[in-house]
């Protein structure tokens, strides 16, 4: 489960990025021009109150929206440009997502709802040797046969990670990944995210509302009245 050499030279750059919604007549501004920068193996978090614009900001990283204006850029993809296949194949192969509901198919066991993802990037022979290893590394390698409603939430969650994983993405980024858990398994989780980011190489932002899980990581910004803002 070596990193991808790719990986490693890899840096994200997110560039003045606005995000203004219609509201009531007008304009809402959620994000004001908000600009960071990640290199291959770090790992932040994003903190801030509810209504902030943090989800926003990671759906926009990760392509799921599309800012009002600035631009996010991903090794030498211009990801706020691209459209249609171009996009779709950049998001199996350099992106992993983890939200605070896992979307595992129920009707699927651990070891599927893992492998699914590698069909979206054109998984060869060797996905099923890669979920089953990553299963194995989320402690969940004697439940790969289990579905979703066999397994506890916490173990839902881990299923989820190493589903988000096994493609090998430069960026990974994770959406309140914990709020459903217990303190102690919220724990495991960020320990487990920062463990396997750093070894894989990839660059890891988690957006929290918890203190204690973002203090886990190497640089924590809280998204304040549309702006990044460093927390000490």
């Amino acid at each position: 489960m070596g990193s991808h050499p790719e990986s490693q030279n890899m840096e994200l750059r997110v560039e003045e990025i606005r995000k203004d919604f219609p509201w009531g007549g007008g304009t809402l501004s959620v994000l004001k021009g908000v600009s960071l920068s990640l290199s291959a193996g770090r790992t932040m978090a994003i903190v801030g109150p509810s209504g902030a614009g943090k989800s926003t900001l990671l759906n926009i990283i990760g392509s799921l929206e599309k800012p009002t204006s600035g631009r996010v850029t991903l090794g030498e993809d211009e990801v706020t440009s691209l459209s249609g296949a171009r996009l779709a194949a950049l998001r199996a192969r350099k992106l992993g997502f983890v939200f605070q509901e896992h979307h595992l198919l129920p009707q699927c066991t651990a070891l599927e709802n893992v492998m699914l993802a590698t069909l979206a990037a054109g998984g060869g022979g060797e996905a099923a040797a890669r979920a089953e290893s990553l299963l194995e590394r989320v402690g969940l390698g004697e439940r790969k046969d289990s579905f979703p409603w066999q397994l506890s939430g916490g173990e839902r969650q881990r299923v989820a990670i190493a589903r988000a994983l096994v493609n090998g993405p430069s960026l990974l980024l994770c959406d309140e990944p914990t709020g459903n858990l217990d303190q102690a398994t919220a724990e495991r989780i960020a320990e487990l995210f920062a463990e396997l980011a750093a070894e894989k190489g990839a660059m890891l932002i988690v957006v929290t509302h918890n203190m204690t899980l973002a203090a886990r990581f190497e640089r924590r910004e809280e998204l304040r009245e549309g702006l990044l803002r460093g927390v000490r």
